[in-house]
């Protein structure tokens, strides 16, 4: 390994609770969008000014990439409209996305949107991630749930990087 590869490791290494907060904050913001009917760029700049990298309850939160938390969220919103049908393909006969909890509806738009049109983070990176933002949320089934979904869905859009 050269150097500049070594260090381009160990860059990615610190990047990444960062990156885990800002898909964290996004799933947030997600829901929070769906639910009070907040527009995508108001929303980035109450997280930017107000959540991200702060506390709750004492406790300090990870610095947030603000950068990699607001492409999650434009890129999510803008492209709903090809994201939802993508993942309808991924449920069960009969099950209708909207019938989902909204949490994991926020989980599974975020992961998809990532394993689609972010190429430069890893499948496995971008599934483990959202199966832990699904277990920050729920004690039940929903990660095991949300593992499913974007794994398959993984296995459509990322189908070249996939090893099988």
């Amino acid at each position: 390994m050269t150097p500049e590869e070594s260090a381009e490791k160990n860059k990615k290494k610190e990047n990444a609770p960062s990156r885990s907060a800002a898909r964290l904050a996004a799933v947030q913001a997600l829901y929070q969008m769906e639910s009070a009917g907040q527009g995508v760029e108001a929303t980035i700049r109450e997280f930017q000014e107000h959540r991200l990298g702060g506390d709750i309850e004492g406790v300090a939160l990870h610095k947030a990439d603000a950068a990699f938390f607001a492409d999650i969220l434009r890129g999510a919103v803008e492209t709903q409209t090809r994201l939802d049908p993508y993942l309808q393909r991924q449920l069960a006969s009969g099950w209708r996305l909207s019938r989902l909890d909204a949490t994991v509806r926020a989980i599974l738009r975020a992961g998809l949107y990532e394993l689609i049109r972010r190429a430069d983070v890893p499948y496995k990176v971008v599934i483990n991630e959202y199966v832990e933002a699904a277990r920050a949320f729920f004690d039940g089934d929903e990660p095991g749930f949300v593992n499913a979904v974007l794994d398959a869905a993984a296995k459509e859009a990322r189908h070249d990087e996939i090893q099988v």
